[in-house]
């Protein structure tokens, strides 16, 4: 019997362990932090050998496959024994294609996907189409397959869930945009970065298609020197020859061979020129997939957002709260800050994962009364700033970056959460961030 060891016992890794166990491996997981009590229940329901706070070698190293955790880098001592003893590493999602023949709508970019994903799926599903969440949204993929199976998929991958796959094929991959964020696991080396993302073409043929923004300074110059096997969908706001999806007239316009889409702008459930794209993007795949005008346009008036990106929280004497914690990279930040019409009270920080400030320092001098800074370390964003901003305060907590906010904000202000770095130094995770940003917000 073929062992499978899954590393990380986290929502893909106990999918993956439940697919693998119902096509008959030898299934064992191992997780160097505590696995939580509902993939416990999981995992044992189904019979999986599991092990937490540790990685016992002598139990993984004899694999003869390894679905790895997005959230491991390669770098980390046990990957690195594995790939020096030869053994295949791949990810919960390129697993999961192997034992479904469903259509796969896949979603990467450094910005926008989950709003993207949510979107497209929002469309699908109220179409009536049957279809699945999945990826790094959403639930497992291969518990999906495994025992909740949809005709459809509509998956956001990271670039850490497209380092591992190898055979997976999209049937329709969207491509927002590439700017530099995570480059501390990609060797600080940017077209690492670029590489990893452009893998959700890979394997496409003349049947599938690739959605992408035609302005996207670094898609365009990596499309130049790279085949890409799938019918191009290039969208943007002013129309070339080539553009699928544009704005003319104030009018949203999706133009492909079969279908002539128009829907006003101003009626656009999301708002703001980046949500324009998504919206862009979304209407492309709907249509690709033949889902009826009348329901796209629905759907794309009634969508609600995304928790943590943009979300309007409340107004108090007279000021906004907007939780933007979603925003991990600098260039969503610079989408918070382009689409805000307020002067702001901006509260940055986190993990630095090698930021470059300069992309938001024009929109920073122009619109940002202070900035606040939230982290266990603000070097880089003291060396940055501290010529550029007269008020910039110091905290630790978000009670104290909220109640900062609170002193300084003036009437008519808004106070944005957009804080360009991970969460990890303060917060388990950036919805834990924007949730205790939402609740000091509510206690003022």
């Amino acid at each position: 019997m073929k062992r499978i060891v899954i590393l990380g016992g986290g929502e893909s890794g106990a999918g993956a362990a439940v697919l693998a166990k119902q096509k008959g491996f030898d299934v064992f997981v191992s997780d160097l932090s505590v696995i939580k009590p509902e993939y416990k229940r999981l995992l044992d329901e189904h019979g999986i050998a599991w092990e937490e706070k540790q990685h016992t070698e002598s139990l993984i190293l004899n694999a003869a496959e390894v679905i790895k955790s997005p959230g491991i880098p390669d770098k980390a001592p046990l990957i690195k024994k594995l790939i020096e003893k030869g053994i295949r590493i791949i990810s919960e999602i390129e697993f999961a294609g192997r034992y479904t023949s469903s259509k796969m709508i896949c979603i990467t970019g450094s910005n926008g996907k989950t709003t993207t994903t949510s979107l497209i799926y929002h469309i699908l599903k109220n179409a009536g189409l049957d279809v699945g969440l999945a990826g790094n949204i959403g639930n497992s993929l291969a518990l999906q397959v495994a025992i909740d199976p949809h005709d459809c998929y509509v998956v956001e991958l990271s670039s850490f869930q497209l380092d591992h796959m190898f055979e997976f094929k999209a049937d329709i991959a969207v491509l927002l945009n590439i700017t530099p964020d995570h480059l501390d696991r990609y060797e600080y080396k940017f077209e690492n970065y670029v590489d990893a993302k452009f893998r959700i073409a890979q394997n496409q043929t003349a049947d599938d298609a690739f959605i992408y923004w035609e302005n996207d300074p670094v898609v365009s110059a990596e499309l130049a020197k790279r085949k890409i096997g799938a019918q191009l969908y290039p969208f943007a706001i002013d129309r070339t020859e080539k553009t699928n999806a544009f704005v003319e007239e104030n009018q949203l316009v999706i133009q492909t061979l079969n279908t002539l889409f128009t829907m006003p702008q101003n009626e656009l459930a999301l708002k703001g020129m980046h949500n324009t794209y998504n919206s862009m993007a979304a209407g492309l795949a709907a249509t690709i997939l033949h889902v009826k005008k009348e329901q796209i346009r629905q759907s794309l008036l009634d969508f609600k957002g995304v928790e943590h990106r943009l979300e309007y929280v409340a107004t108090v004497k007279n000021v906004s709260y907007i939780n933007d914690s979603k925003a991990t990279n600098v260039n969503s930040c610079w989408y918070a800050l382009q689409s805000m019409k307020t002067p702001v009270v901006l509260i940055l920080g986190g993990t630095d994962k090698g930021n470059d400030y300069s992309e938001i320092e024009a929109l920073v001098k122009e619109k940002v009364r202070a900035l606040i800074f939230m982290g266990l370390d603000n070097t880089a964003l003291h060396a940055f700033f501290d010529d550029k901003i007269q008020k910039i305060s110091d905290v630790q907590s978000m009670d104290d970056a909220v109640k900062e906010a609170y002193r300084l904000a003036k009437a008519g202000d808004t106070v944005l959460l957009s804080p360009c770095c991970a969460s990890f130094d303060l917060f388990k995770n950036y919805e834990d961030r924007g949730a205790q940003f939402k609740q000091c917000v509510r206690n003022l």
